[in-house]
């Protein structure tokens, strides 16, 4: 059961990936153009992730377009989140799946490096048949969490057997850090063109 999702591997080898993995230590994931949410995947399984977080404040105009604007792995604040996860493969659409969602603190750049703060929910292991693993929480702090999937139930011991969707709730404390990089890295290619500008014009 444990083969490589090829398929998974190689859409997100071939499409952009989003910027919260560096952030967060999480595997290599994409922007799906076509649906929600984005691609998160590890060696062995691949899954299309998408959270939903219910309004918290009344909203002008239609709370439902509120309601069902999908995330990644950056929820903005607080509240009643709503889990989905499509099952690329169809394989392990016949296997039990249990769900955990956690609050962690991040001890390093790795995957595996966090502590656990606390448990959230524990779903008990079933068998997902039309392929989408769903799950809700209360989320009622700030900070980073995981969202696991145990594929095989009670017997997911190893990590192989465990897909680890890192999230994050808050405002992301490292925005400007990124903004500041897009910057110095927009201001260096200009600088560049600029020096081999004036070193061609001074060469002819």
């Amino acid at each position: 059961m444990k083969k490589k999702i090829i398929l998974g591997t190689l859409i997100v080898g071939t499409l952009t990936g989003c910027d919260m993995s560096e952030k967060l230590g999480t595997p290599p994931q994409i922007s799906d153009v076509n649906s929600v949410g984005c691609l998160v995947a590890n060696d062995f399984y691949a899954v299309h992730f998408s959270a939903y977080l219910k309004p918290t404040m009344p909203q002008q105009g239609d709370d439902r377009n509120a309601l069902l604007k999908p995330y990644c792995q950056e929820l903005p604040d607080i509240g009643k989140a709503f889990f989905a996860a499509d099952l690329i493969d169809r394989d392990i659409r016949k296997t039990p799946i249990g769900i955990r969602v956690i609050e962690i603190e991040k001890t390093g750049s790795k995957l595996s490096d966090f502590k656990e703060i606390r448990e959230l929910t524990h779903v008990e292991p079933k068998i997902y048949s039309t392929g989408v693993v769903e799950a809700q929480v209360d989320l009622d702090k700030k900070g980073d969490y995981t969202f696991i999937l145990l594929i095989g139930g009670e017997e997911a011991i190893s990590d192989e057997d465990k897909l680890k969707i890192l999230f994050h709730v808050g405002e992301n404390p490292f925005a400007w850090l990124k903004e500041k990089k897009i910057l110095i890295s927009g201001g260096m290619a200009g600088l560049f063109a600029f020096f081999c500008g004036v070193y061609f014009y001074r060469k002819k």
